[in-house]
């Protein structure tokens, strides 16, 4: 672990602190779970910004190493993009929780309408970034890296760009959940509900993708081919998480 964290701080240290930051806030939201009752949709409203740190933790550290590969690229508009559009969604989620109301479908005000859109605004360039980086994976030979791994790293960066963009699906309904309300039984911290469709799953499994199959292929698969069909498998995890969601039925029922 030693060795990852000072390699990575070498290959991206603007990301590597911006990953180290999101690490503390995690933590810190993780323990006002427990001191605060404040809620929202029927959980501890500070789960949600929890997850969100979490999440971009796991994105900034892997993007941060993968980039680190490509040939002559200089990271700095990617490095700004990304701490601007994720910053601002973990301190708006946040300060929403912090006063006890939703960041995500919140159209109440003209104001929270604004900073909802902002919202998706935000996750659409950072998706956009990201799939601009799997183009330049795919145009970059890497004659140093084995071509599994470097095949998991297409893989994983087009699935990630699919299921972000999966996200709409939740904002087009204005709902985290299929056949039902929000705010239902859910099973813990992720809250994913237990009666009804939920596309949040679906969307969390492709998301990490991005760390799931570089992992894999690298100590585990060591072979193009079984890299490929392991990366349709997870692909197709995902597929059967979001059609299940979509006709309202629950993984957990």
């Amino acid at each position: 672990m030693i060795y990852f964290l000072q390699t990575l701080k070498y290959r991206n240290e603007f990301l590597f602190y911006f990953g180290l930051i999101c690490f503390v806030l995690a933590v810190v939201f993780l323990i006002l779970t427990r001191f605060t009752t404040t809620q929202v949709y029927n959980v501890n409203a500070w789960y949600k910004p929890f997850k969100f740190a979490a999440s971009t933790v796991l994105y900034a550290w892997a993007m941060a190493w993968f980039i680190g590969y490509l040939p002559d690229f200089d990271a700095r508009i990617f490095n700004w993009v990304i701490v601007i559009t994720l910053g601002f969604e973990i301190i708006y989620i946040a300060w929403q929780a912090s006063r006890g109301s939703s960041s995500h479908f919140n159209v109440s005000t003209s104001f929270y309408s604004f900073m909802y859109s902002m919202m998706a605004l935000a996750a659409t360039i950072a998706t956009l970034a990201t799939a601009y980086i799997g183009i330049l994976f795919l145009k970059n030979d890497f004659p140093d890296l084995p071509l599994h791994y470097v095949w998991s790293i297409r893989l994983g960066i087009f699935i990630f760009v699919v299921f972000a963009f999966e996200g709409f699906v939740m904002g087009s309904r204005m709902s985290h959940t299929i056949g039902g309300p929000d705010g239902g039984a859910g099973i813990p911290i992720l809250n994913w509900s237990k009666k009804f469709g939920d596309p949040r799953i679906a969307h969390f499994i492709g998301m990490h993708a991005l760390q799931v199959l570089p992992v894999l292929s690298y100590y585990l698969l060591r072979n193009t081919q079984l890299t490929i069909f392991v990366s349709l498998l997870y692909l197709a995890l995902a597929v059967f998480t979001l059609v299940q969601a979509l006709k309202g039925k629950s993984l957990f029922s």
